[in-house]
């Protein structure tokens, strides 16, 4: 064996007894062995691209938090010093002061480069003032305010919707913008409203038609004049009646024929409806009572084939209402109430087709009244007079002789409007407490309906309407 081999033989023993006697003193004395991760509360783990053990911490810009780890700090590490930054004051204290709004991490290591601890970062604004504020405003609300990014999560439950609303709004003016904040909060026991409409209108009209068309033919020797003069009535499109007229003629040479047509109309319309809703509290409902006509809205053509296209629209009573329980006894409310109907007055002809016009009445208020009370929306009277006289000029202004010339067409309508509104907080009601109209209801026999004209018997439970308990005689919802 060489010098160089001994020696190479040489280190190796003495590399082997280094490494045996280690072992052994390892063994024999543990107090002098290296200080593990295990020894401690936490096992952390080095960091990698997911953060692996990363404690979340949340922070408000300009707040700090201490960290007491437990083991010296040799390194700190911070992702991105303008959002959060880490100050070491001693050995195994640091603080980590939030900067500005955003994300980040930050990984503190020991002298061997072992990791001590991580934490992901999440800086938002200081929430401690709107949950301050809401404790204050909303004392028996349950709501938490969490941070989301540069915005401001509402969590929890509120009674009414208002207390929703407004910690929305408080929070809104507090981080500056309404966008900036997400309202999550859940209503415990939403209120029901019941809104009671009744919609009353009277609407009169008189029309009046008088006018006289004169035809003559005159004979002077060679000489034939013939004259002829119809008066029509423009107001109304055409006469009431379209062969409601007297004639008269007069001689038999020269002859004269005078047509008389007069004719007078007074009519009464009552529309009357009592809708009854039933909405949650801040959710829209909406009523009709009536129907939709057919109006064309274009034509289709494939090939050589035409279809006409139809639009619906709608006429009656609609009613639309938003309710909003503010407090006990307290309702807003958002009432919209149209009434129309179909009418002849400024239609137009398509095609051949008349398309009829509609005659609108609409109102719409938001009020605040208590539950049970009434609100009245009256005064709504139209009145149209419309008068139109169609004659021969020149004749038609002389005193008397003039009506000969002429016709007068004369329209008034009258119509008055109103609608009460009623809302009220309802709750549920059970079926037993409920009157249907068909309760009792029974078909009239061969002989009733033969020999009295019955249709149906008398009909009704006792016991379950008012009116029944108290007044005798025929009684139900319909009687013939």
């Amino acid at each position: 064996m060489s010098y160089g081999a001994n020696h190479r033989f040489i280190r190796t023993l003495k590399g082997t007894a280094m490494a045996l006697s280690a072992v052994v003193a390892l063994t024999l004395f543990p107090t002098f062995a290296p200080v593990q991760a295990s020894d401690y509360r936490e096992t952390p783990a080095r960091m990698g691209n997911s953060g692996l053990n990363a404690r979340p911490l949340a922070l408000g810009i300009g707040k700090s938090v201490v960290i007491d780890l437990p083991r010296d700090i040799k390194d700190v590490l911070v992702a991105d010093p303008k959002i959060a930054n880490a100050v070491v004051r001693s050995a195994q204290r640091a603080y980590i002061i939030g900067a500005a709004v955003g994300q980040t991490n930050i990984v503190f290591f020991d002298s061997t480069g072992q990791q001590i601890a991580a934490y992901d970062i999440a800086v938002t604004r200081d929430l401690n003032g709107i949950r301050t504020a809401l404790r204050q405003s909303i004392p028996n609300a349950d709501i938490q305010v969490e941070g989301l990014g540069d915005g401001v999560m509402l969590m929890g439950s509120v009674s009414t919707p208002i207390e929703a609303q407004q910690a929305a709004d408080l929070a809104a003016r507090l981080a500056g913008d309404a966008s900036k904040v997400v309202n999550n909060i859940a209503v415990r026991g939403r209120d029901q409203v019941m809104l009671k409409i009744t919609v009353a209108e009277v609407q009169r009209d008189i029309v009046k038609q008088l006018g006289v068309d004169l035809t003559a033919s005159m004979n002077y020797g060679t000489s034939v004049v013939k004259f002829s003069n119809t008066n029509p009535f423009t107001q109304s499109g055409g006469p009431l009646v379209a062969n409601n007229a007297l004639t008269t003629s007069f001689g038999s040479g020269p002859s004269v024929s005078a047509t008389l047509r007069a004719m007078e109309s007074a009519g009464v319309v009552r529309t009357l409806a009592e809708p009854n809703l039933t909405a949650i509290s801040g959710e829209p409902a909406s009523f009709l009572a009536g129907g939709e006509f057919p109006v064309p809205s274009g034509v289709t053509c494939t090939n050589s084939l035409c279809t006409p296209s139809v639009t619906f629209k709608k006429f009656g009573v609609l009613l639309n209402f938003t309710p909003v329980v503010l407090t006990e006894g307290r309702i807003s409310l958002k009432v919209s109430t149209e009434v129309s109907e179909v009418s002849s007055d400024n239609s137009i002809v398509i095609g051949g087709l008349s398309v009829p016009s509609i005659k609108t009445r609409r109102i719409e208020s938001t009020v605040e009244i208590p539950s049970g009370g009434s609100l009245a929306m009256a005064g709504l009277i139209q009145e149209q007079t419309k008068q139109a006289i169609n004659g021969l000029p020149g004749m038609t202004q002389l005193p008397i002789l003039g009506t000969l010339f002429r016709s007068r067409d004369y329209i008034n309508r009258q119509t008055e409007l109103m609608v009460m509104v009623t809302p009220y907080v309802v709750r549920a009601v059970a079926q037993k407490d409920l009157s249907r109209p068909d309760d009792g209801f029974a078909d009239a026999s061969d002989p009733q309906s033969d020999l009295l004209g019955n249709i149906n018997r008398i009909y009704g439970v006792p016991g379950r309407t008012g009116p029944a308990q108290t007044y005798r005689g025929r009684f139900g919802f319909i009687t013939d």
